[in-house]
């Protein structure tokens, strides 16, 4: 009897995955008829609106991948830095710290070089730009070099009552199997086999890196960020349409189930890959409500484009416009507008009421001295 769990990349034929083809027919249809609308939608924007779309996903990825691992990162931080990454307007947002600005850098390199070779030196730059402080949380880590020769274990419970999820490969093998991960990354790109489809190669990309778990932290940002450059690499895209993160997250707990029984099964992953195609769809036709936002958003803009509106009022409208339609939950109050614009309340009120008489925004169906106001699309 076997006393012990063998993990997938014990088995003996790892890493020559499989899967049914057949079974993931439908899944990959629909995968593929989402990311075509929202690729086609896209087409309609102009250079600047699609800027305005890449940002806002790109915001919505840096927020997600994070808090998959249970960081919380400040939106206007990560606001700020997409904008000075993109080339956009930054007044009134705060300077970035070096770990969100590390974050942003490291997902839009994996998707404007989607073309460059993914290499060791690569991974090791994205790596320590995540934790440019050699730090991760309070604790100390290695940051841009493999982790030490302990057991990287994915460990949940109370102290003497642990259970281990998943143990990575050690310390010793690791070299060679990311060498062999990042020859058949490489190759799959430049050299395309005609039985392996582009979503399903990002989703064995994603699986295959995390199962490494190179890294003393970041490997799970690393493996989204490694399916995404393989998205591209389909889409031969630069910019990214949808979040592959957010709809993680959303999945969140459904992800770490399936991550689990896969890396504890044979390498067979067909449920891995028509769970990650299910979420590339959801991702994909969620990101159409973004498109069709940003022009919305550009619309309202043109309609008001003579209002006489100081700053404080363009970025609470620029944040319920953002929010989109049911985004901003109770709409926006002289409470919410004070803390959004560091302003007094009777100044709140004031703007508020201008911003009112001016179109811009409707009282909301709730009455009281809760009572808010919404954006007049």
């Amino acid at each position: 009897m076997q006393t012990h769990q063998t993990w997938i990349w014990q088995q003996p034929d790892w890493p020559k995955f499989r899967w049914d083809q057949a079974a993931l027919a439908s899944r990959l249809s629909a995968a593929r008829l989402a990311q075509g609308k929202v690729l086609g939608a896209v087409q309609v924007l102009d250079a600047n609106l699609t800027l305005e779309a890449v940002a806002t996903i790109l915001v919505e990825d840096g927020l997600t991948t994070s808090a998959i691992e249970g960081e919380r990162l400040d939106l206007d931080a990560v606001r700020s830095s997409v904008a000075r990454h993109l080339g956009l307007p930054t007044a009134g947002l705060p300077a970035p710290p070096r770990a969100v600005d590390g974050l942003i850098a490291l997902l839009l390199d994996a998707t404007r070089n989607f073309s460059s070779p993914l290499t060791m030196g690569r991974l090791f730059g994205w790596q320590a730009s995540l934790f440019p402080t050699g730090y991760s949380g309070l604790h100390q880590i290695r940051a841009g070099g493999l982790r030490g020769n302990e057991p990287m274990q994915v460990v949940s419970g109370r102290i003497g009552h642990e259970r281990i999820h998943f143990t990575a490969p050690p310390r010793e093998q690791l070299a060679f199997e990311l060498d062999r991960f990042l020859t058949w990354f490489n190759t799959g790109f430049t050299h395309p086999a005609s039985d392996v489809d582009g979503l399903i190669r990002a989703g064995l990309a994603h699986l295959w890196f995390v199962t490494l778990h190179p890294f003393e932290d970041g490997n799970g940002r690393l493996a989204r960020a490694i399916g995404d450059m393989a998205l591209s690499q389909d889409e031969l895209q630069p910019m990214r349409f949808f979040s592959l993160s957010a709809q993680i997250l959303r999945e969140r707990n459904s992800y770490y189930d399936i991550l689990e029984q896969t890396q504890r099964g044979g390498v067979d992953v067909t449920d891995w890959l028509a769970w990650f195609l299910a979420q590339v769809e959801a991702a994909a036709t969620a990101a159409e409500s973004t498109v069709a936002n940003t022009l919305a958003k550009a619309r309202f803009w043109l309609r008001h484009q003579a209002a006489a509106l100081n700053e404080r009022q363009r970025k609470a409208l620029n944040r319920l416009l953002d929010s989109g339609r049911d985004g901003f939950e109770g709409g926006i109050n002289t409470r919410k507008y004070m803390s959004l614009t560091k302003t007094s309340r009777a100044t709140a009120y004031r703007e508020l009421s201008a911003l009112v008489e001016k179109g811009c925004l409707t009282p909301t169906a709730k009455g009281g001295r809760s009572s808010g106001y919404e954006i007049v699309w």
